[in-house]
């Protein structure tokens, strides 16, 4: 899809389009290079961007650049990006960041954690701009702590909102900072909040050894032994949540969770795989799920899905064609052969009715350069004009007795005849011609129902005829897919599984870590509160 999409807008930029398109054009294309990891490509595709650009898409044209500028290695540059994108509506606070963790990969130290620090005071009612200050607190702390200077690192890191995304790392961090100071008072306050939080976030697994340890540092022995041993408890546990989830993973069940439809309509759906719970095998994958790389192969499998799922579907729906088919077949064959009969008077009707229109077209036309009144005669004229050249023909044969009186009388009749015909020649004419263009009206309308209907009896053969063939070949065609689909599928749901159940057993092996701890610390903590109140009594 990435590579159809880039030879889509690549056809726009070499296209003759306006200007702005092809700059947005470029713009995407991109980003679709910088998804890809693709960074020079990208850094290309934003070089062709010249003349107009449209006003929604600069501030994120130089985001984008800024970006590419620090996967590249290339710090200074963005530097310069992101000090242009301060004041901006839509990244001010994540070019404020941004500009802060370049300054970090380009040595200047100072620079960066006074714009971290400016980063983390920003004014917002965003969501994302809370988080995203949240986040330079915890850098600017974390930064600090990790040079040692931990007096200045926990104001940074009491900034983070205990309700965001972040909080878990500042307060164990800000615990880390007040114990190295030998505030142990103050260190207990967040380990004790962090201790209570999701068991399954590596912070709050720490925290749970951090907070007796605090309390052995304050010879609080026997509190720390029941922390100890509560978060022993805790840890076995999730260690056999853990065995269940890779014994569930490689059952297959996590990618059924992943693919169901219920779940995939919310648009949190991986945050509501947790709460499902027959799929414990999605529990401790939150971090993996929401990288980038599990992502893109995971969204590779659920398309895969929705494409089996149609297949599905279009496969199971040539049964219906082939019913459909069947039907008409049953409907139109007892119809067909008396509507041909029919259709066959018809047409011998229409082919003479259409010889007869073209005769009297050519008669008209014929008229028009050569006159011929007697072709313009009425049915009686005509009638009477036959009769007297009958009876004309018989006076003038030699045995007939016919007077001179009657022969004047006939030529009278006929020359009277012969003068309306010729002096009503243009009248009649115009009649004709009249009459002859209504008729032409009357053709064309019957002209167009034979063609209907004509049209009407292939599509009532077509609806049937033609389609066995081409129903079974996309028929063979969706089963091939099919079976293509799921070996994809198979190849894609392994490595997503292979991956998962890596990243579950670098977690168990963690909290195994933990649990060894956490036993050799419970049973120190025994001695020690033993030995304490064995003093206690000696002293009474």
């Amino acid at each position: 899809m990435h590579h159809r999409a880039g030879r889509a807008i690549r056809a726009v930029l070499e296209g003759a389009v306006d200007e702005r398109v092809r700059n947005d054009a470029a713009y995407r294309l991109a980003r679709i290079h910088f998804q890809k990891g693709q960074l020079e490509d990208a850094m290309r595709a934003l070089g062709r961007i010249d003349g107009k650009v449209p006003e929604s898409i600069r501030d994120d044209i130089e985001f984008l650049r800024g970006n590419i500028y620090l996967a590249q290695g290339q710090p200074a540059d963005s530097v310069n990006v992101f000090k242009r994108l301060q004041d901006s509506d839509g990244y001010g606070g994540f070019a404020a960041y941004n500009l802060g963790i370049a300054y970090l990969q380009d040595g200047q130290r100072q620079a960066a954690l006074q714009q971290l620090e400016r980063a983390g005071q920003i004014a917002t009612s965003d969501p994302a701009e809370l988080a995203i200050r949240d986040k330079a607190n915890l850098v600017l702390g974390t930064a600090l702590l990790e040079s040692g200077e931990y007096d200045q690192a926990i104001p940074f890191l009491s900034r983070v909102r205990l309700d965001g995304p972040f909080s878990n790392q500042a307060l164990l961090s800000s615990g880390w900072a007040n114990l190295s100071i030998e505030n142990l008072e103050r260190a207990v306050v967040p380990w004790s909040i962090l201790a209570e939080r999701e068991v399954t976030d590596r912070a709050a697994q720490e925290a749970m050894l951090a907070l007796p340890y605090a309390y052995g540092k304050l010879n609080i022995h026997g509190r720390a032994a029941v922390h100890y041993g509560q978060a022993l408890d805790s840890f076995s546990a999730e260690v056999d949540k853990l065995n269940t989830s890779i014994e569930s993973i490689r059952a297959g069940k996590f990618l059924e969770a992943l693919i169901r439809e219920e779940i995939r309509k919310d648009k949190d759906w991986v945050i509501r795989l947790r709460s499902l719970p027959e799929t414990p095998e999605t529990y401790y994958l939150m971090e993996l799920l929401a990288s980038h790389d599990f992502q893109t192969g995971l969204q590779n499998f659920l398309d895969l899905a929705d494409l089996r799922r149609k297949l599905i579907a279009w496969q199971a729906s040539f049964d219906a064609f082939d019913d459909m088919v069947a039907i008409r077949h049953n409907h139109y064959e007892p119809l067909l052969p008396e509507v041909d009969t029919q259709f066959r008077e018809l047409d011998s009707r229409m082919r003479l009715r259409i010889e007869q229109h073209k005769m009297l077209v050519r008669r008209r036309d014929d008229l028009l350069t050569t006159p011929r009144p007697e072709f313009l005669a009425t049915r009686g004229e005509q009638a009477v004009l036959k009769r007297l050249e009958q009876i004309e023909s018989q006076a003038h044969s030699p045995d007939s007795a016919v007077s001179e009186s009657v022969k004047a009388r006939i030529k009278r009749l006929k020359g009277l005849l012969t003068w309306t015909l010729e002096t009503e020649y243009h009248e009649r004419f115009t009649e004709f011609d009249r009459n002859l263009r209504g008729l032409d009206e009357a053709m064309a309308i019957a002209q167009e129902k034979y063609d209907q209907y004509v049209r009407a009896r292939q599509a009532a053969t077509h609806s049937y005829v033609g389609y066995e063939q081409p129903i079974n070949r996309l028929r063979a065609h969706v089963s091939n897919s099919i079976e293509k689909v799921d070996r994809l599928m198979v190849r894609q749901g392994h490595e997503l599984e292979v991956v998962a159940v890596e990243e579950l057993l670098a977690r168990r092996s963690h909290l195994e870590n933990y649990g060894d701890k956490a036993r050799f610390a419970l049973a120190d903590s025994y001695d020690r509160a033993t030995q304490a109140q064995a003093k206690t009594g000696e002293r009474q």
